[in-house]
């Protein structure tokens, strides 16, 4: 390697960005260190194997245009990271007339997530004082209304939102289409539009001044979708008194039928407002608290004191704002309520706090049924025990059945070689009852070790899974585990114990949480075929073992430690679902995660009730 090569080495691993080159052929030919501790060492491997461990091109892959001379500069999400890039590509032509490319992958996922939570900062505030009397709207890129309040269809003099929602923005609204082209240029180049005046025609052709605020919509892959924002007519603004007017009695409105309890104190902690959900869940009455009360009464001691420190901090959302902290408040009665709290300081145009305003949610249902729900879980594992007990139970029965039935067949032979008035017949006679007696003892142990099912009944899978997640929704996203689900709809009934399916999905995701110790994505999805329901559960956890594959449904096999279980969770599973006729599948790459496949018959009326005729 010559000095120029190590120099230019050294000089490209200084880089924070990620950067490789690879030939025609796709394949790398140098990573820098940052790229190799991003993606691992994938010299000598094709491009699409690095960033996307897939035999094909990755989708968003543009190298041919690269390799013609064209330097590209856009940005990328790479789902094998999860992250969001502002990837550079450069055509590089060697000295024997070959091209290679040269990619620098810039971070910016959480630039991008930081730019959203801001913009969705700075509009919450005027959309709640904007909507009332202004006109607002959302519409497509096409050039159509989604969707619009009444405030712009009196400003442009619609009676029928129906008739409103089909026009044609370039050609109906604007007087001047070329100002929507400019609009649509503006959105497309900074994601927002402020003060920007047009001229729109009103539905009796006369023109209207308005001043056009907007921002753009993102879908998940961060395209622009359409747009929303609102529209003020320019005549109106003598009448800006009476509109503020109707902006705060709206807020109000607003606040008062809130079903959380939203509170707000000057910086002393005297209470200002105190709406109704306030009364019911903290039980002081507005007018025993406006003015009269200090919110450090409704705190358990040294609480408010610590929230203020906390919404003066960087650490919990930002300077002035406090996102969700678990509060407990004391009711006026002396009943503790247990909840989440979020909060904010308001401040004036100099920057100064005047006031802070808390939104707290009573989580007391909820905690009670996350409670039930440990403790739902709890019975599980206790069952699965005995479930395994008894399997233990009717194969040691099944064992002794046939020397004990090989017993008393020979006590039955000796029988007749002893003279009914020998006394050795009567002790024989002893040994045969006791050996009859202990025969029916293992029976009613068989008995036992196979109770009756519950009644199987048509059940909907969606409704059992949807109801399985919003238990464990708070449980799974305290450990950093999103949620994302996918449901089918019409997918048909199976004929199923629901108490069973519980046990089961309850299991699955229990499993998908303990594997996801440092937080992940549960994926949970249902899909059917007019024969069968089909619900896949995944994660991004740790994964199984190849070798373990085989075995994760034997009774007792666990790869989890002793205070996790005795592996007794996915036999039970896949011995409910083969006894529904169902099937299980598990697909699993250590390091990447696991998907279980489970397959239920679809319930056919119509075929159980010819075969009820039959």
């Amino acid at each position: 390697m010559d000095q120029t090569t190590i120099l230019t080495t050294e000089i490209l691993d200084a880089f924070e960005d990620g950067i490789y080159v690879m030939n025609q052929d796709l394949v790398v030919e140098y990573m820098n260190s940052v790229m190799i501790a991003e993606f691992g060492d994938g010299i000598g491997k094709k491009c699409h194997q690095l960033l996307n461990q897939s035999a094909e091109k990755c989708e968003w892959c543009r190298s041919d245009e690269v390799f013609e001379g064209e330097t590209l500069r856009r940005e990328v999400y790479v789902p094998l990271v999860d992250k969001t890039y502002y990837l550079i590509e450069i055509p590089i032509k060697k000295k024997d007339g070959r091209m290679s490319k040269l990619s620098i992958y810039r971070d910016v996922t959480e630039i991008k997530r930081r730019e959203q939570m801001l913009h969705a900062t700075r509009e919450d505030f005027r959309n709640l004082f904007e909507h009332i009397a202004t006109g607002v709207f959302i519409s497509s890129k096409e050039g159509k209304f989604l969707n619009v309040n009444k405030a712009l269809l009196d400003m442009l003099g619609y009676e029928s939102k129906e008739e409103f929602l089909n026009i044609d923005l370039p050609r109906d609204l604007y007087v001047r289409p070329e100002d929507r082209t400019r609009f649509k240029e503006m959105m497309e180049r900074d994601g927002r539009v402020i003060d920007y005046e047009v001229q729109f025609k009103r539905r009796d052709g006369s023109t209207i001044p308005v001043l056009l605020t907007a921002h753009a919509r993102y879908d998940v892959q961060g395209n622009i979708v359409g747009y929303e924002g609102l529209n003020v007519d320019l005549t109106q603004r003598k009448l800006m008194e009476k509109e503020l007017k109707e902006a705060y009695d709206f807020m109000n409105k607003i606040v008062q039928s809130s079903p959380n309890s939203i509170t707000a104190t000057d910086m002393k902690g005297n209470i200002l407002i105190w709406n109704q959900a306030a009364e019911k869940i903290l039980g002081y009455r507005a007018s025993e608290v406006i003015g009269k009360m200090n919110i450090v009464k409704i705190y358990p001691e040294g609480l408010a004191r610590k929230v203020m420190q906390m919404l003066r901090s960087e650490e919990y959302g930002g300077i002035g704002r406090l996102n969700s902290f678990p509060m407990v408040y004391v009711r006026h009665d002396g009943e503790v309520v247990e909840g989440n709290l979020s909060a904010a300081i308001i401040f004036d145009s100099r920057g100064k706090e005047i006031a802070s305003v808390g939104s707290f949610v009573d989580l007391r249902d909820r905690l009670k049924m996350e409670r039930a729900l440990r403790d739902t879980q709890e019975q599980l594992l206790q069952s699965e025990k005995l479930a395994a007990m008894g399997r233990l139970t009717s194969q040691i029965a099944h064992e002794l059945n046939n020397p004990l039935y090989g017993i008393m067949n020979t006590l039955e032979l000796l029988k007749t070689e002893i003279a009914p008035d020998n006394k050795r017949r009567k002790i024989l006679e002893m040994a045969l009852s006791e050996t009859v007696r202990l025969s029916d003892l293992l029976r009613k142990m068989l008995s036992f070790s196979k109770p009756d099912q519950e009644e199987r009944q048509p059940v909907d899978i969606n409704s059992v899974i949807d109801e399985i997640l919003l238990l464990h929704e708070k449980q799974l996203r305290e450990n950093d585990i999103n949620i994302e689900s996918s449901f089918t709809e019409e997918l048909g009934l199976v004929i199923a114990s629901k108490n069973q399916l519980r046990q089961v999905f309850l299991n699955m995701v229990a499993n998908a949480r303990d594997a996801m110790p440092d937080g992940g994505t549960l994926t949970v999805a249902t899909e059917g075929d007019g024969a069968a329901v089909t619900v896949k559960i995944s994660d991004t956890g740790i994964g199984i073992r190849e070798e373990n594959l085989g075995k994760i449904f034997d009774s007792f096999f666990t790869t989890k430690g002793e205070v996790k279980g005795v592996g007794l969770g996915l036999s039970v599973c896949y011995g409910f679902i083969k006894e529904h006729g169902g099937d299980i599948e598990v697909n699993s790459q250590e390091g990447v995660g696991t998907t279980f496949t489970i397959t239920l018959p679809i319930h056919d009326p119509k075929a159980s009730k010819e075969d009820q005729n039959g």
